[in-house]
């Protein structure tokens, strides 16, 4: 009996080993490295086991039939073999890296983020408006980064020798038609928003994305806030006018107001402007902001608005004239601005908006009357899918429209009207293609049609980068961008066709403790620039597109917040390299707004025990060439170098509340823009000039920021 029991076992042992299949193989990643301890298993089953330290595998299952070979380890993505399991013999199987959105590689190539959430930022937003000599001008602090130019007189952004009119704004997604404030010849302007109602900023300074066109140099991407924090009431009294914020949250809704009151008569009578102005009446605004935002589980709304009413009345000195040259300006802006975004279930999102602006100017020139309006406005819809961690694909399509009217009248009832009427259609498709986590491409292109050129254009845009380390990564870009030539231009209804310039940039970015590095190296060809036979656009000009040019050079970065305690500094270094035939140019030149060498050192310090932070900018071009009419060379000389130290500190009078004082130039640098030669020679014979110089060699500011809020300790440190 008991040799029949044991012969009985042995028969059901013997039919399971002849039941049972050998699953076995070697896992290694796409270098062919073993991979140890990856889980091996057949799914729904508890058969298994896991890869030893040459990467193989072996374990026995009774199951038969088609089954899912699982094999999972954290860093890679898992993979699945499936068919029948008397195949699963002596497999090889490659894991590949699964993509990490903190580690891995990102495209960096011409771009400059300031954001809180952004792991390739080298700004925040406070840096923005807390840099001296900024005085909560964003764009300001822009310009201490490296690839822009401080064109003292001008105050718009002028980006690796191209023009300001070369560089577009967008708020969430959308255009903004006229950024800057109106002012007069020679007197800087500024940006029209307020630094606080942005959640983050994004400065390309070449090789951007295919979303956006119309800018030959660079766009500015803001972006408003999502969700505010808290309800809470910002007052401002400052030296050159005042402001009152308020935010209020309910429910899902919030609403940011923001309103300014600016008027330099005050802090002229009390500094006047000594060097070529006399100001009638000095410059006077009233602008506000709104921002509203509904946020859902699934998507969010939000509308913007801006207005700005400004005037001012000034006289100017000016070499061709005896007496001073007066010039007054009433300008009203007024732009609305909507976005939706939806997230659908399947990583699919949408994205639609659209902007609108009116913008109107009355110019009075030594009687003679100019009256312009432009209306514009962006439709825009895109649409997002998220396939996998390796492969986003961003695809939309946005319509431009533009109306521009201009009337210029004289004394003598003499006038004539010019117009602009464009329609202007593009489409954009771009691929995200992460293939590791050290290696990335952005794969697209964009077409335009405008109406008013009556042409197509085809832009294409790629952008790679490689990520060898943990710190260090290097990028590529490359692109055409086209823009219909600007509304001094366009306005004499000749035809003309669009202006190019194709973006080459190799980059290389390092970051880690608290340090930033970066270094980028840049080449632009222009091509089919308007060129012009007088010396400023006319109805009698001859207009054409056969002027080019070039802008070549390197950018470097360098930020430390951590080696000194309390210290925060930055330095940038742009070298320039830049000719062009353009305009009425007589042959290829430098233009006057290109400096060769361009130098920013900001430091920020707190001080805990005065409860004060203290700020120091220095900014350094090298001279801008300009044209003496006495040389047979053209635009061959060059000014002085531009200097400008400037200097901030805010104290914290209790948390809530904060003096702010500030000066601009604080060791009163004799900056010289340019020169402006008389039109005619004296009896020697020689063309007599006068510098153009800014207004004053100084500016001073003084504020004090009270705010009131729920938590009782927030406050406008973030804005100054």
């Amino acid at each position: 009996m008991k040799n029949r029991i044991l012969f009985f076992l042995f028969v059901i042992h013997l039919t399971a080993l002849m039941g049972q299949t050998t699953v076995s193989g070697t896992v290694t990643d796409h270098k062919n490295v073993p991979i140890a301890g990856a889980n091996v298993y057949l799914e729904g089953t508890y058969d298994g086991g896991s890869t030893g330290e040459d990467g193989t595998f072996e374990f026995e299952t009774t199951e038969t039939g088609t089954q899912t070979l699982v094999i999972s380890i954290l860093s890679y993505d898992p993979h699945y073999e499936v068919g029948d399991v008397s195949y699963f013999k002596d497999l090889t199987i490659a894991l590949q890296e699964s993509i990490n959105a903190l580690t891995g590689v990102t495209l960096t190539a011409g771009t400059f983020e300031a954001g809180d959430n952004s792991k390739v930022s080298v700004l925040k937003p406070l840096d923005i408006v807390t840099t001296a000599g900024a005085a909560g001008d964003f764009v300001a602090a822009l310009q201490t980064l490296p690839g822009t130019t401080t064109v003292n007189e001008d105050g718009r952004l002028f980006v690796r020798g191209g023009e300001a009119g070369e560089t577009q704004v967008f708020i969430d997604g959308l255009r903004v038609f006229q950024p800057f404030n109106a002012t007069a010849n020679n007197i800087p302007t500024r940006g029209r928003f307020s630094p606080f109602l942005f959640k983050g900023i994004t400065f390309s300074t070449g090789g951007y994305s295919a979303e956006y066109g119309q800018a030959l140099s660079s766009v500015l991407l803001l972006n408003t806030t999502d969700v505010p924090v808290q309800d809470k009431t910002d007052i401002s009294v400052m030296s050159v006018g005042g402001g009152l914020g308020h935010t209020k949250i309910w429910g899902n809704e919030s609403l940011s107001i923001n309103t300014n009151y600016i008027n330099l008569s005050p802090y002229e009578s009390l500094i006047p402007s000594t060097q070529g102005v006399r100001w009638n009446s000095p410059y006077e605004s009233v602008s506000g902001e709104a921002v509203f935002r509904s946020k859902r589980d699934k998507s969010i709304f939000k509308l913007y608005t801006g207005f700005n009413h400004a005037k001012l009345d000034i006289e100017q000195e000016d070499i061709n004239f005896e007496d001073f040259v007066r010039f007054g300006l009433t300008n009203n802006n007024l732009y609305f601005n909507s976005s939706y975004k939806y997230y659908f279930d399947n990583d699919w999102s949408l994205s639609t908006g659209g902007a609108i602006s009116w913008d109107t100017n009355t110019i009075g020139l030594q009687g003679n009357a100019i009256e312009n309006k432009e209306t514009a406005s962006h439709f825009k819809v895109k649409a997002r899918k998220n396939f996998s961690s390796r492969f986003n694909l961003n695809l939309g399509a946005e319509f431009f429209t533009t109306n521009y009217d201009e009337t210029f009248s004289t004394p003598e009832n003499f006038s004539f009207e010019n117009k602009i009427k464009d329609r202007l259609w593009a489409g954009f498709s771009e691929a995200d293609i992460f293939l590791s986590n050290a290696f990335a491409m952005k794969l697209g292109a964009r077409v335009e049609h405008s109406s008013l050129l009556n042409q197509f254009e085809l832009m294409p845009r790629v952008s790679l980068a490689y990520k060898p380390g943990d710190k260090g990564q290097f990028s590529l870009a490359y692109g055409d961008f086209y823009q219909n030539p600007l509304a001094e231009v366009a306005k004499f209804g000749q035809a003309l066709g669009s202006e190019k310039t194709s973006h080459y940039i190799l980059n290389y970015q390092r970051t880690g403790d608290g340090k930033t590095f970066r270094a980028e190296a840049y080449y632009k060809d222009y091509d089919n620039l308007v060129k012009y036979d007088t010396e400023l656009p006319q109805f009698n000009s001859n207009f054409n597109n056969a002027g080019s040019g070039y802008a070549t050079g390197l950018d470097v970065f360098w930020r430390d917040n951590q080696s000194i305690s309390q210290l925060d500094y930055w330095i940038s270094y742009s070298y320039l390299n830049t000719e062009r035939d353009y305009r009425n140019f007589s042959e290829r030149a430098t233009p006057n707004f290109a400096p060769e060498h361009s130098l920013s050192v900001v430091t920020k310090y707190f001080v805990t025990k005065l409860r004060s932070q203290i700020g120091m900018s220095y900014s350094y071009g090298s001279g801008r060439p300009y044209d003496n009419p006495n040389t047979p060379d053209f635009l061959a000389e060059k000014t002085k170098a531009y200097n400008n130290l400037s200097f901030n500190w805010a104290y914290l009078i209790d948390q809530q509340k904060i003096l702010y004082f500030s000066v601009n130039n604080v060791l009163g640098f004799r900056n010289v823009n340019n020169y402006q030669y008389s039109d005619t020679p004296n009896v020697d014979g020689i063309f007599d000039r006068r510098a153009i110089t800014p207004a004053a060699d100084r500016f001073f500011f003084v504020g004090f920021f009270w705010t009131i809020s729920t938590d009782g300790r927030s406050n406008q440190l973030d804005n100054l």
